[in-house]
């Protein structure tokens, strides 16, 4: 048993650092890495990864909003939507087929490799439309000079329907969907590059949360699975962030969408054939 725990504690320790280099987070690497080299069943796996988002957003998100990052109202009224829709996948992910949830990954493997190759710059939308400037969604951003700008936000709408897809598919998953999220904010919302990023980290927390609890409640929640991958997922998290800052990005961004094109492939291999 104890054999059994420290290989997952390890496996968790390197989806963390891995996720936290490409910041697509852990769970976008540890549901793999469980299903593929450990042989866990998909739906403990999903379980399993939740908890870890839980647990790394938690840690993550803190830095983000004392010191400004985050916006907190885009945050509290879209999580209406993500929430709606990560109850809704987690109560899906117990009526569809391992099969199926592992071509759903490879598909999801596919639009995260996209959303790696373009990233573009953080332009500022200065004023937000009537809806959004009467809900007071905008904020106030240091850009590449240093100098507090505002920012507008648009389009709440439909970013809002774009989260709960991203609700569903951290539900289904088991994964944070953080790139749906910041795609949702910052293509739609045009808010901030940083600030959708920041924003994202601190809303999958809550949406994997809601999650979650479906599946503790189902009995998909394996503690001798879950324990190990949250506390590994943490401290490999922990240590890529201080590793990013002294690493060639670019480089890193090329190798990450090679393993995720690798792992599109294998989980797509395995939903084919039916393992």
């Amino acid at each position: 048993m104890l054999t059994i725990v420290a290989g997952l504690f390890t496996l968790a320790i390197g989806a963390g650092f891995v996720g936290a280099l490409s910041g697509l987070g852990g769970g976008v690497f540890i549901v793999p890495g469980l299903v593929i080299l450990a042989h866990v069943p998909m739906h403990i796996a999903v379980g399993a990864s939740l908890i870890s988002v839980v647990a790394t957003s938690a840690g993550a998100s803190v830095a983000f909003v004392r010191d400004g990052w985050t916006n907190l109202r885009v945050a509290m009224i879209l999580e209406c939507a993500t929430v709606t829709g990560a109850v809704t996948g987690a109560y899906m992910a117990g009526a569809v087929s391992p099969p199926i949830l592992e071509m759903i990954f490879a598909l999801m493997m596919l639009q995260s490799a996209y959303f790696s190759l373009h990233k573009h710059g953080d332009e500022i939308q200065s004023h937000s439309d009537p809806l959004c400037a009467r809900l007071g969604l905008g904020g106030k951003v240091l850009d590449d000079a240093g100098v507090m700008r505002p920012y507008g936000v648009v389009n709440l709408p439909g970013g809002a329907v774009l989260m709960v897809v991203a609700g569903v598919l951290s539900g289904l998953l088991g994964v944070g969907a953080g790139a749906v999220k910041v795609t949702a904010m910052d293509y739609l919302m045009k808010l901030p590059l940083k600030v959708s990023s920041a924003t994202s980290n601190f809303m999958i927390g809550v949406t994997a949360g809601a999650g979650a609890l479906v599946f503790l409640a189902r009995g998909d929640i394996a503690t001798v699975v879950a324990a190990p991958v949250a506390l590994g997922v943490t401290a490999g998290a922990l240590a890529g962030s201080r590793v990013l800052p002294h690493v060639n990005v670019g480089a890193l961004r090329i190798l990450f969408v090679v393993i995720l094109l690798l792992i599109a492939i294998e989980m797509g291999w395995r939903a084919l054939n039916g393992i």
